[in-house]
């Protein structure tokens, strides 16, 4: 069974540059600890990953997967699922929700559920999804900050 579970931050930049680091997935092995290779294998004709391969290695948890990606228009959300099983994962959906403040900055809130080919004891899975989702979401917030410092 999959548990959900939700996180936001508040990012010192506009929505559109947040997705623009979201969306760039190539560069995520430069700026994700854990991500050690990605690939997109698939684009929709307006130029957006449709598919993409991550080959992650966060120390105790490796695993190969392939996300299937979907965008809303204006890109105020964006959301994957798994395309099919991995080593480690039965299922993985996700989403970023992008909502732009009167200040200029981006609060983003960030879901995930996920459920993993191995047996974790739930206190250990939601412990491990606290973990995982407050790295990607301050690992977010610096590569953006200091990719809109660097503009």
């Amino acid at each position: 069974m999959a548990d959900s579970s939700t996180q936001s931050i508040t990012i010192a930049a506009s929505p559109d540059q947040v997705a623009a680091v979201i969306c760039d997935f190539p560069s995520y092995p430069r700026w994700t600890d854990a991500m050690r290779e990605v690939e997109v294998i698939e684009e929709y004709e307006d130029g957006y990953a449709s598919q993409v391969r991550f080959v992650l290695d966060a120390s105790v948890l490796a695993d190969e997967y392939v996300l299937e990606y979907a965008y809303a228009e204006d890109l105020s959300r964006i959301e994957w699922h798994l395309v099919t099983p991995s080593k480690m994962q039965k299922l993985q959906r996700g989403s970023y929700d992008l909502v732009g403040n009167a200040d200029g900055s981006t609060t983003v809130t960030y879901t995930l559920e996920v459920e993993l080919a191995v047996g974790m004891l739930g206190m250990f899975r939601r412990k491990a999804e606290k973990m995982i989702m407050d790295t990607a979401l301050k690992q977010l917030k610096r590569r953006v900050e200091a990719t809109g410092s660097a503009q």
